[in-house]
């Protein structure tokens, strides 16, 4: 696949049928019908993903976020499930412009698989483009796994934990993912308190789409575009020696990691804060910080 290293157009997704593993990742905060969509319409071939049961574990308030990363061991034994192995490309995709998908982007990216991308548009440019598409559920029983099955082999991408987000906030750039209103403490939907991590910046996932008034909305932005909606926060990392650590969060860990594949688009290679705002907010030692970025 050539489009990008992170990225696969719906056109060349139609060419390489057959060629790569498909993962439909539907999932959308405070929506539970992904697989009714999926058996609805989808990439034909493609097996369904569940976001709350197959790329997180239970949220047991143990104090690790609502979506925990998921046990290493537990989520290649789902992969293997499913067919992929690390012999075989792997797409993933949603239908909100590819802010679910990316978990599963990364989180088969943190387990070593060598070539993962998300459909660029997702679902929604899929079926504009002219994608033909798959009802109800692909039968599974009898069909051979293609190359090894997937090992479970966590680490290869950086991560942080709640002390290493505020260490990264310090010294270097800490990249606040969510809507600016809930950056700035104005609202808070789902955790007990709003705010931000202090000293962390505001780029909003939509930041790296094209937006909806543009012909192409919801796409990724190109990778020069990308690095101009990112250049204010990631100056800080130039003013601090141009080698500062980079990290980003969201409200649990899902969409910062649709920043961490714009930001892999643009060239860089950030850290994840896997437990985010939800986790940082349910722990009240933990300072928080409101209202806008200082000047």
């Amino acid at each position: 696949m050539s489009y990008s290293s992170s990225l696969v157009s719906p056109a060349e997704l139609v060419t390489l049928r057959g060629e790569v593993t498909v993962l439909d990742v539907r999932w959308a905060l405070g929506r539970s019908d992904g697989f009714e969509q999926y058996l609805a319409g989808h990439v034909p071939g493609a097996r369904y993903v569940d976001l709350e049961t197959d790329l997180a574990d239970p949220a047991t308030g143990d104090g690790r976020g609502r979506h925990p990363l998921p046990d290493p061991e537990r989520f290649a034994e789902r992969m293997r499930a499913l067919g992929v192995s690390r012999q075989r490309p792997v797409v993933v995709y949603d239908d909100v412009f590819g802010t679910s998908a990316a978990r599963a982007w990364w989180l088969l990216r943190y387990h070593g698989h060598p070539d993962v991308r998300l459909l660029d548009g997702g679902w929604t440019w899929y079926v504009r483009d002219g994608g033909p598409v798959e009802t109800g559920e692909p039968d599974m029983h009898g069909a051979e796994p293609w190359g090894e099955g997937f090992v479970a082999d966590p680490g290869h991408l950086p991560v942080l934990d709640a002390d290493g987000a505020a260490r990264v906030a310090a010294e270097g750039v800490l990249i606040d993912a969510r809507a600016p209103e809930r950056y700035r403490g104005e609202a808070e939907p789902v955790d007990p308190v709003a705010g931000h991590v202090p000293g962390a910046v505001n780029v909003p996932t939509a930041a790296n789409l094209v937006p909806a008034q543009a012909e192409r909305h919801g796409h990724f932005r190109p990778a020069d575009d990308l690095v101009a909606a990112y250049e204010k926060a990631l100056g800080a990392a130039y003013d601090r020696g141009g080698d500062a650590e980079v990290g980003v969060y969201c409200g649990s860990g899902v969409t910062a990691a649709h920043a961490i594949a714009a930001l892999t688009v643009a060239g860089y290679a950030p850290a994840l804060y896997a437990g985010s705002w939800s986790q940082w907010a349910n722990h009240p030692d933990r300072p928080v910080a409101t209202g806008a970025e200082p000047a």
